[in-house]
């Protein structure tokens, strides 16, 4: 078994036990990324020079008793939409090509105590706008499964990473299913925590209310460890929450007795390809063997959740985005009359289609004429779409379901119609509207062999229900390595 295959929590323990050195296990990062990276495309800068020298730091201050956490020395890939100081952040737009932060994230700082190496930052749908990474200007990232396939987007970059095995693990962020969907698609498992848990300080806005980081990793452990080492509350982060409850790694138990699980019958209908279908009641059938109680409901309102979530992302991103106009930092067009041309210009050759299409709907629906007609009905609609799932949660712990309609698509396919990509978020744009936590684990391979996701629901501040039945659930199956990670293990089988 190489280096590579061992999950982020498996590596920390070897590094403490001194059985492997955190230049090791940087180098055999660095090495997986050489290796793959041409036929993958899931980082955008590859950090070498300033990752060894990390690695060096770290091993002296875990030698000296300064880094005792479990993830100290573990390599990482961050999405290139968190302001890292110093190293290069695009949000894989033309438009940031050269931006380099003076700052860092918050939560990329909680890994940095936490003792971590960042290795590099990971390509995505341009400022996260789209559900395929293939809205990026520096080209698709591919499915490690099958590199004619997407890995999903927007954090296609950061899962593709973890499943190809160029990384031990990730962070993504999640606006409409950023990451639960992209972790469906790359068969590894990804949390999005309540809304407020980690900061969103030096994460480039896409939907502010919208939008919030989390862990992507080979499995529910390594997410649980992850997601306790980055939450945090900061007052720089006006949404940011102060909680109590963040020791997510104590919900690790194989114990669903007595839990109540609510699969929505809205979930199981048309659109649903029979073998994700058939994947997610076969996980659920599990859970009910294990002893939690296992029933369909009716979720109200999911047919509003899409156009509702669009809406007021479009209408958010049109106005976060105002302020890349090629005066402050970024790209300027070279040619130009006047500082109104100057504007045009420099964003019509900086952002790319998909963004364009976004800005324009968002302001469009933020307009004097229709404000009223589209932004606040939207609004409404995302208020009584969170009632309906605290109503759902009176009843149930868990909610179970789809992370996508259907597995990984082939690349060209989603971006030829826009419309059937945003349908494709039916199951996890809720989430994001109303402020819930929401974790996606593999459940199974399609007749393709591509790997399916099983979605779990949370109440707000209650991860560890779906780390729980999450976990409980993970312990039924093996984690299944993808092709292009058994290819560096000479054809190691499944582990």
């Amino acid at each position: 078994m190489s280096l590579l295959s061992l999950t982020a929590v498996e590596l920390g323990k070897k590094i403490k036990a001194h059985e492997v050195t955190v230049e090791e296990a940087t180098r055999a990062a660095l090495d997986a990324i050489h290796e793959k990276e041409g036929s993958i495309n899931s980082f955008v800068t590859v950090d070498e020079k300033n990752a060894l020298a990390r690695a060096k730091e770290v091993q002296k201050g875990i030698d000296d008793g300064i880094y005792t956490g479990p993830l100290a020395g573990v390599p990482v890939a961050i999405k290139d939409n968190m302001c890292t100081k110093g190293l290069l952040t695009t949000c894989s737009s033309k438009i940031l090509y050269n931006f380099i932060p003076t700052y860092t994230a918050e939560a990329v700082i909680n890994l940095e105590k936490a003792g971590a190496v960042i290795i590099g930052k990971t390509n995505m749908d341009e400022f996260a706008m789209g559900s395929t990474t293939e809205t990026s200007a520096f080209g698709a990232t591919k499915n490690p499964w099958n590199t004619e396939h997407v890995p999903g987007g927007s954090s296609g970059g950061s899962c593709a990473a973890v499943a190809a095995e160029e990384c031990f693990y990730a962070l993504g962020s999640d606006t409409g299913g950023s990451i639960r969907q992209p972790s469906s698609f790359c068969g590894v498992t990804g949390i999005k925590p309540t809304y407020g848990t980690v900061s969103r300080y030096g994460l480039i806005a896409y939907g502010s209310s919208l939008d919030q980081i989390g862990p992507i990793a080979k499995d529910v452990t390594d997410c649980a460890t992850i997601l306790e080492a980055i939450t945090s509350y900061d007052k720089k982060d006006s949404t940011s929450v102060e909680r109590e409850d963040t020791d997510f790694t104590s919900a690790l138990v194989d114990d669903v007795k007595g839990m109540k699980i609510g699969i929505p019958r809205d979930y199981l209908g048309e659109g649903l390809d029979p073998e994700v279908k058939d994947a997610v009641l076969a996980a659920a059938e599990k859970l009910e063997e294990k002893g939690a109680v296992v029933e369909e409901f009716d979720l109200s309102l999911v047919e509003y959740a899409i156009p509702a979530y669009y809406v007021i992302a479009a209408a958010e991103a049109s106005s976060n985005l105002a302020r890349f106009d090629g005066v402050k930092y970024g790209y300027r067009t070279k040619e130009y009359e006047g500082l109104h041309n100057m504007y045009k210009k420099s964003r019509s050759e900086g952002f790319g289609p998909e963004v364009k299409r976004r800005i324009m709907l968002g302001s469009f629906v933020l307009s004097s004429g229709y404000y009223d007609a589209y932004y606040l009905k939207a609004l409404r609609t995302k208020a009584l779409i969170k009632q309906a799932f605290d109503k759902a949660f009176e009843k149930y712990d868990v909610i179970i379901g789809p992370a996508a309609p259907t597995t990984a698509p082939k690349l060209g396919e989603s971006l030829s119609d826009p419309l059937k990509m945003y349908l494709g978020d039916v199951y996890t744009v809720s989430v994001n509207l109303a402020g819930l936590p929401g974790i996606t684990v593999p459940c199974g391979m399609d007749s393709k062999g591509l790997p399916i996701g099983l979605q779990l629901i949370g109440d707000c501040f209650k991860e560890k229900n779906i780390i729980r039945a999450a976990y409980s659930f993970e312990q039924t199956r093996e984690y299944k390595h993808s092709p292009l990670a058994e290819a560096q293990e000479g054809g190691t089988e499944n582990a």
